[in-house]
């Protein structure tokens, strides 16, 4: 299967549109119809249906692997870059943005010039390393304490654990539950929730670690901001779940403890590869010590 073709498909199936496809990719609307062409004749399949632009059910099923298989091919690409890249080029550091600020080993590890530090949603942040548009990544999430994070399988990355604290359930400081000690998650099941994937902790896993029910969302906040998320909470919109560190002075709004289950906010590095230079040097810093 030609990398290109697919690649022509996907982008055709995001915008819905032979035209839309054309421009975003720089290719003629003659070149896209023929890549979709070739691709429906190697498999065999009509992937896509004409008025409207949309897939069918093989299409669909295309889709689900595409992702990963471009993926998988930007990341071998970076790492044969990687390798031959200058040891000095700077560093660009991905991070989801509870994982920040870096740990201190890690602002003390920082060169002074030459660092990017891109805020991604979690999923992106591995992605983003296996792809090579960053050096190294932190990316958070709730586990059981010294868990690994399951992180999306997007290439062969190497992980470790940086920080573990512990969580709280940040609400109005006018809710009822605000002058409790302590809060357990199976009895916020059926509260109103603020979904906000890329900077709360996110729902799917509070449900998860509720056997799959509740957490239904009253409002969705898409941006990576915390302080907008904490703002949203203490004006009654609805609870959100976050780190300690992140909890602190947000006027008008409490953060009671989590106390079961036995959960932390979790932070690990991911790389790929064999790092060199800069992120070697922040990699180091972040390692535990034998």
């Amino acid at each position: 299967m030609d990398p290109h073709l697919l690649r022509t498909y996907v982008t055709v199936a995001r915008l819905a549109s032979f035209s839309e496809a054309a421009r975003d990719l720089g290719y003629t609307q003659s070149a896209v119809s023929q890549h979709i062409a070739a691709l429906e004749q190697d498999l065999g399949a009509p992937l896509l249906t004409r008025r409207p632009v949309a897939p069918t059910a093989a299409g669909e099923r295309l889709l689900e692997h595409a992702g990963p298989l471009l993926l998988r091919l930007a990341a071998a690409r970076a790492d044969v870059v990687r390798m031959a890249a200058a040891p000095d080029h700077g560093l660009t550091l991905a991070a989801s943005a509870t994982a920040l600020p870096p740990p201190p080993a890690a602002v003390a590890a920082l060169p002074s010039a030459g660092v990017t530090l891109r805020v991604l949603a979690r999923d992106e942040v591995p992605a983003a390393v296996a792809a090579g548009t960053a050096d190294v990544g932190l990316v958070d999430g709730l586990a059981a304490p010294s868990d690994p994070l399951r992180l999306p399988d997007v290439a062969p990355l190497t992980t470790r654990g940086v920080g573990e604290e512990p969580v709280g359930v940040l609400l109005s400081a006018g809710h009822p539950l605000a002058r409790r000690t302590g809060l357990r998650l199976g009895d916020l099941a059926d509260a109103r929730w603020i979904d906000a994937p890329d900077t709360g902790l996110p729902l799917p896993q509070l449900r998860a670690a509720n056997g799959g029910r509740g957490f239904r969302p009253a409002l969705r906040y898409d941006g990576t901001d915390v302080r907008v998320l904490a703002a949203l909470a203490a004006a009654g919109h609805g609870l959100t779940l976050l780190p300690r560190s992140a909890t602190a002075d947000t006027p008008g709004a409490v953060a009671v403890p989590l106390t079961a289950p036995r959960v932390v906010h979790r932070v690990e590095l991911v790389h790929a590869g064999t790092p060199t230079g800069a992120a070697r040097a922040l990699v180091a810093a972040l390692s535990p010590r034998a």
